[in-house]
């Protein structure tokens, strides 16, 4: 097997990472957990770890986390040995008792801090690996744990993020670094989509032609032996995390052919297929098995289920992507608008969770909003749900996809509605008013977020920043009967848009007038915007001094998934939107590939999206700055060209560098006026 050998600034060991990064914490009476425990109590006490004399681990079973815990403590200079029972105070014990959980009580904890004792309690060894993932959040600067009384447990059993390793391939590394950030936010499930129509990446003894370098269109070469998948299934079981394999059946599989010359509804085709998922499932200790089973014409009825059987006889569960053909007692991962509505059948739900799709700021204001399943919490029939990171697109290179799709501050996003439950009905790509409970609780959350953002990933791409003071007025709609350059009175420049009255007011980074995937559901902060139309957006922000500042900018998310024709030179995006700082137009960036026609799936992005481009660099006033949007829009059929789907959005955020690779906000006041 080929090895993937490129070197990458933040593909490091991320177990070390974080542990050398648990003590940058600040000194705060109440530390940002995340997510945010079901019960929480503040005490004044506070455990000193220069002070423990040992970890206390009560059972067998909890040993191998107690020594965990004690290279933790090492990275701060403490030296705590592991005992079986405790010999004073100052210590910090494991135990395994009766936690009672309103739900999932096998993953709920019990954590309380005082002066002279840190004790962790669960009814499994699972739950007690909780407990410490957050007793870490609590270690502060001073190497101190912040005194408290914790009871915990998820709202969802099923917390899960897929990788798309079938068509960009990415190495073992790389995907371990995944796993540990999962497992710090208490993920449970690692979904591992192995092939596709570009390459089938998974070993298979019986059948060595499926890896063969010739069958695949990308990375070629590039695939997971059966020592890497025994290697990941086990990383994932020593975090508590499930690794869920995928074999797409009968769908998406070109590279199948390709190896094999058959099809898989064919009748050689389908002996070859159950004698892969034979292999499979006897191969490796695992509970489930996905075999995809959508967008593919099912001629052959009894495939489905054939392979199901062979699953089953296994021991293993089958899950399958709607509507999967439905072969029995399988689990539907739904992914669309369908509706949930049989009790029967067991849900995970993708619906708007695929990250190629979302923007860095978006993505956690839908995610966190998103209210799974329907329901508040998990039941029998709703399991949970999944994040999904997809990239039709080729990508250039395997960390491309963590840099130029929100996977991380997406990740967090969900770990918090996963864990907490909750949330509001529908797709809600905005933040909402100001005064609305689901906003305040909004900027609750991004405070602790963008606490995490500075104290855990300097090192790892995190693209989101804050955006909850960031106010303006939005102008409109004017007919421009189609034709987009027409002017309207906002962008004359003796309009004071500062004292004339909004038709709507709206708070974001990024905001979204209207989203292309408004037939599945999703609402912005137009509820009914009408085509041939165009919208203004305003505000000010004030400046100290005549100086420089670095913006994001933005006027057009391109997907990392859609064929999306990159903007034509000299403009932001195909609609002839536009930008003004202080009535001076903002030009758009110098495209490396300008105009490069939409449908071209192997030509990686480049500079297409504002959070892996350098920010524009501008020069601004002392005293108020204004920035004036123009969006103007034809039709909203996001069907007419598929390829560029009508997107009503924008971004602007002031922000600058600090250590590490990632950028900040700037805490710039914005005031649009009365």
């Amino acid at each position: 097997m080929k090895q993937y050998t490129r070197k990458s600034s933040y593909l490091i060991p991320t177990l070390i990472l974080l542990l050398s990064v648990f003590g940058q914490t600040q000194a705060q009476q109440q530390p940002a957990l995340l997510p945010l425990p079901q019960s929480v109590t503040w005490t004044a006490e506070q455990f000193s770890l220069g002070k423990c004399r040992e970890i206390v681990a009560a059972e067998d079973s909890l040993v191998a986390q107690a020594r965990t815990l004690a290279k933790v403590l090492a990275v701060h200079g403490v030296k705590a040995p592991v005992k079986s029972a405790a010999s004073g105070d100052y210590t910090i014990q494991l135990q395994l008792n009766q936690v009672p959980a309103a739900y999932l009580p096998e993953e709920a904890y019990h954590l309380t801090v005082t002066e002279k004792r840190v004790v962790v309690s669960a009814n499994t060894p699972h739950g007690i690996f909780n407990g410490l993932q957050t007793l870490y959040q609590l270690i502060t600067t001073r190497h101190t744990l912040q005194g408290c009384n914790i009871t915990d447990y998820p709202a969802y059993r099923w917390r899960g993020y897929m990788v798309d390793v079938g068509r960009n391939f990415q190495s073992v590394a790389q995907l371990k670094q995944q796993i540990d950030i999962m497992a710090r936010y208490k993920m449970n499930i690692f979904h591992f989509h192995l092939t596709e129509d570009v390459a089938w990446r998974l070993q298979v003894t019986g059948h060595p032609e499926l890896t063969a370098p010739e069958t695949m269109t990308r990375n070629k070469g590039q695939f997971y032996s059966i020592a890497d998948v025994k290697e990941l299934v086990q990383y994932c079981k020593d975090r508590f995390i499930i690794l869920v394999p995928e074999i797409d059946i009968p769908g998406h599989s070109a590279a199948f052919r390709r190896a094999t010359g058959e099809d898989m509804q064919h009748t050689k085709g389908s002996r070859i297929i159950a004698e892969v998922m034979d292999e499979v499932a006897g191969t490796y200790d695992i509970p489930f098995i996905h075999m995809g089973a959508d967008e593919v014409d099912i001629t052959n009825k009894n495939l489905l289920p054939h392979i199901a059987e062979i699953i089953h006889r296994h021991g293993k569960e089958v899950i399958t992507w709607a509507p999967g053909g439905d072969p029995g007692s399988t689990i539907r991962q739904i992914w669309r608008d369908e509706k949930i509505g049989n009790p029967s059948i067991k849900y995970i739900d993708s619906r708007s969770l695929y990250l190629s799709d979302l923007d860095p700021e978006n993505s956690v204001v839908t995610i966190f909003n998103r209210q799974i399943g329907e329901r508040t919490r998990g039941d029998e029939s709703i399991l949970g749900a999944e994040i999904c990171l997809w990239s039709d697109r080729r990508a250039a290179r395997e960390t491309d996809l963590l840099s130029m799709t929100p996977v991380y501050p997406s990740m967090l996003a969900f770990a918090e509605r996963s864990w907490r439950g909750g949330g509001y009905p529908g797709v809600l790509f905005y933040i909402g008013e100001d005064s609305a409970q689901r906003a305040k609780d909004f900027a609750a959350f991004e405070a602790r977020l963008l606490a995490h953002k500075h104290q855990y990933f300097s090192q790892l791409p995190f693209q989101y920043v804050k955006q909850t003071g960031i106010h303006w007025k939005l102008f409109g709609p004017f007919e421009n009967k189609g034709v987009l350059t027409t002017a309207f009175w906002p962008e004359e420049k003796q309009s004071s848009l500062a004292d004339s009255a909004a038709t709507l007011r709206v708070t974001g980074g990024t905001i979204w007038l209207w989203h292309t995937h408004s037939f599945m559901g999703t609402t912005a902060w137009l509820s009914a915007p009408k085509e041939n139309t165009t919208w203004y957006a305003y505000t000010r922000f004030w400046s100290n001094s005549d100086t420089t500042l670095t913006l994001f900018t933005e006027l057009k998310d391109l997907s990392r998934s859609g064929a999306d024709a990159t903007p034509p030179a000299g403009e932001w995006d195909y609609m002839k939107s536009r930008i003004w700082l202080n009535n001076t137009l903002i030009p758009p960036p110098v495209w490396a590939l300008p105009g490069r026609e939409a449908g071209r799936l192997e030509d990686p992005l480049v500079d297409e999206g504002f959070y892996y481009r350098p920010p524009a660099a501008v020069k601004v006033k002392k005293g108020w700055n204004s920035v004036l949007v123009k969006l103007p829009l034809s039709s909203f059929d996001p069907m007419k060209d598929w390829q560029q789907p009508p997107k009503l959005m924008y971004t602007v955020i002031p922000v600058h560098r600090e250590k590490g690779i990632n950028w900040y906000e700037n805490n710039t006041r914005f005031h649009p006026g009365k």
